[in-house]
């Protein structure tokens, strides 16, 4: 089985994928700072015979060029990555986005090594059409507003593995990720989820951004890690770029009232002004819905789980974390 290097590998979604390659039968190498990810993550594989964890940044191409060493696969999950983070330091964005990607992208030339890449929803920008597909423009924003620096800073990461791919042969393959949420993932970014069941369980009020008309899809992470995992090994994804979540929309007022009524159905929902969450220059997309249909063509399947399991499965967690055991 291959060797797998996985970035951000302490991280929500790169923790999940670590407990799959390694059930999978794979040797997999975690490369993570732990300035987003956390080593609790990793609680269940850290003792593991085929798990080996590197404390750095993908910012150091010195820490970089060890971790690729002997590996056969690369994962790049590592990204500065939540609304919230963008909105309030864009520099960091992107610089954290684009370098270091260009940096593994060379070195997996150099070794020869299989490369898949973390692209985002973001990418799609403004664009108004109802669901999108992989071949639908990019709309970005106006530079002086920082929401887009990092739908921006992913594109690039795109181009560059794209022109990779064909000028040097890379095989690689793109997985833009729309709304994946599950156990560890957390709310201090702007994530939705964790943040609206963390707000009931405390009693509230769950904050609502605008009118909490956004329509947004949601997916579980261990789906999503898998069909990564799975697009890996298959050939006709060879340098292809997927969609990759849910295509079952909800709005996000909706979104709140499931959480209220399975945690307290007396919990408050307040709409909070975007420029009060985010400052006064931030835009958002009203829907953000993927087309499946590639995804399901190459891997004959798609991200199913209902929502209403996925939240169960959240609030659990959230309730066992807090030391609160209520059913």
């Amino acid at each position: 089985m291959p060797h797998c290097l996985v970035t951000g590998g302490a991280g929500f979604i790169g923790s999940h994928l670590c407990e799959i390659l390694l059930e999978d039968g794979h040797e997999v190498t975690a490369l993570d700072n732990l300035s987003t990810g956390v080593r609790e993550n990793l609680r269940n594989i850290e003792s593991h015979d085929r798990f080996r964890f590197l404390a750095g940044s993908i910012t150091d191409p010195v820490m970089l060029n060890e971790a690729v060493r002997g590996v056969d696969q690369i994962y790049h999950l590592a990204a500065a990555v939540g609304v919230r983070l963008v909105a309030e330091d864009p520099v960091r964005t992107i610089e954290t986005n684009i370098y270091p990607t260009e940096v593994l992208l060379r070195l997996a030339v150099q070794g020869g090594q299989k490369f898949f890449l973390a692209s985002t929803s973001e990418v799609y920008g403004k664009n108004e059409k109802d669901c999108w597909t992989e071949e639908d423009d990019l709309q970005f924003g106006a530079t002086t507003r920082p929401r887009w620096a990092y739908g921006c800073s992913k594109a690039i990461d795109e181009f560059l593995a794209l022109a990779y791919a064909k000028k040097y042969g890379l095989d690689i393959v793109i997985g833009r990720f729309f709304n994946v949420v599950g156990p560890r993932q957390v709310g201090n970014y702007g994530m939705v989820i964790p943040r609206f069941v963390d707000q009931a369980l405390r009693g509230g009020p769950v904050e609502v951004y605008d009118d909490g008309g956004q329509e947004r899809c949601f997916a579980h992470v261990r789906e999503v890690a898998t069909i990564v995992k799975d697009l890996m090994r298959e050939p006709a994804a060879s340098g292809e770029v997927y969609n990759i979540g849910s295509d079952q929309p909800i709005s996000i007022r909706a979104l709140a009232e499931a959480v209220v009524a399975r945690v307290d159905a007396d919990v408050p929902i307040d709409y909070i002004p975007y420029s009060k969450a985010y400052g006064d220059d931030f835009e958002d997309i009203r829907r953000r819905v993927p087309d499946i249909g590639k995804l399901e063509s190459t891997l004959g399947r798609k991200p199913q789980m209902p929502l209403d399991q996925i939240l169960d499965e959240i609030i659990t967690s959230r309730r066992l974390m807090s030391g609160d055991q209520q059913p």
